[in-house]
């Protein structure tokens, strides 16, 4: 009985130990699980930036070291032709923080923070330039003014280096004209750089439009906005991946997502038109039947200029009704706003099928 009896405790001991190592096991598995779902998550498009990833990678890695939550790095390949994707790979293999998406093609800068933005999963959501004109430094007074209750924080610029002064001038005039103009608020001289709550990025990602302008969709859903503002250094490599005739599709298409007035415009051009029109009548009957000794009516350069005049009128008011028209055709055509040809540390059923086509290596 006694030997029984030492068996039987033996046993009972063995079987708690086993019981209790099952529950820690388990413990550790959730907390780790926890441990993936990100407090802040940087999603960050790139094009050709092979001579700028690796000190971006040492910049951003050494800020989350002191962050006060994980962090996650994701990074869109929008079909560069250097080795951006091979250097996204070898980030990915040695660093499980970073994930990456390659996009079929080159879809733009909007359309690729769009779908960095499908795969973000951050209780805040860091939008940043992969050229490091958005410093890293900045990140902090973001996630201050996040913590404080904003749930939208952007960066605005006080000045621009290494830029030239028309560019300056443009951008200055563009933002102040845009900001007239535009239905919904828009902050002057501000880009891309701001920190989102994942309320507001949810939103964002159930916007179907194809013609994206996510600084304005971001003053359009609202919610609590405040600035940090900052003095915008030059690239810290590279050339600059932003164009004139690429910056002037972006100035374009902001306007007509979220402005009415060249509609107008062109009802105004034709109501001046008309006064033209009724004015020179008037004058021609004057002189017809009351100044007959006058030669005003000689020649044709007169006919000429107002039919020059019309013609332009005609002309303007048809190109803006096109921009329009072609608006509405991309968005009744219904593709997705990008494909997909790679995917790193990430799954294909974050992004809707609406969204995306997720192809395979």
């Amino acid at each position: 009985m006694g030997a029984g009896a030492a068996w039987q405790a033996r046993f009972s001991t063995v079987r708690a130990i086993v019981v209790l190592a099952y529950f820690g096991f388990t413990r550790r598995w959730i907390e780790s699980r926890a441990v993936r779902q990100p407090t802040y998550s940087f999603v960050i498009p790139l094009y050709n930036e092979e001579d700028t990833l690796p000190e971006l990678y040492r910049q951003l890695t050494a800020l989350f070291d002191t962050l006060d939550g994980e962090s996650e790095l994701i990074l869109i390949d929008d079909g560069s032709r250097d080795r951006s994707l091979s250097m996204l790979r070898s980030l990915q293999a040695q660093d499980a923080r970073v994930r990456y998406l390659s996009l079929g093609r080159n879809f733009g800068h909007q359309i690729a923070l769009s779908a960095g933005l499908q795969f973000a999963t951050g209780k805040a959501v860091i939008v940043m330039d992969a050229d490091l004109q958005d410093p890293p430094e900045i990140v902090s007074q973001l996630i201050d003014q996040w913590q404080a209750g904003y749930e939208v924080v952007y960066g605005q610029r006080l000045s621009r280096t290494q830029e030239s002064w028309l560019k300056r001038l443009t951008a200055y005039g563009f933002y102040r004209l845009l900001k007239r103009l535009s239905d919904v608020e828009i902050p002057a001289d501000t880009g891309d750089f701001c920190l989102m709550d994942q309320a507001v990025v949810t939103l964002l990602n159930q916007m179907p439009e194809r013609n994206r302008y996510i600084r304005g969709l971001r003053a359009w859903v609202g919610f609590r906005q405040t600035a940090v503002q900052f003095h915008r250094p030059g690239r810290y490599a590279g050339s600059v991946k932003y164009t004139f005739r690429k910056s002037l599709a972006l100035a374009i298409n902001s306007i007509l997502g979220f402005s009415k007035v060249p509609l107008r415009l062109a009802t105004y051009l034709g109501l001046f038109s008309a006064g033209f029109a009724g004015l020179m009548m008037a004058l021609t009957i004057y002189w017809r039947f009351f100044d007959a000794s006058s030669h005003r009516l000689e020649g044709y350069a007169f006919i000429t200029m107002a039919v020059f005049f019309l013609g332009a009128v005609q002309l303007i008011c048809i190109g803006i009704l096109g921009e329009y028209i072609g608006r509405i055709y991309e968005e009744v055509k219904g593709r997705p706003l990008f494909t997909i040809k790679e995917l790193g540390g990430l799954t294909p059923q974050a992004v809707p099928k609406a969204q995306a086509i997720v192809g395979t290596r």
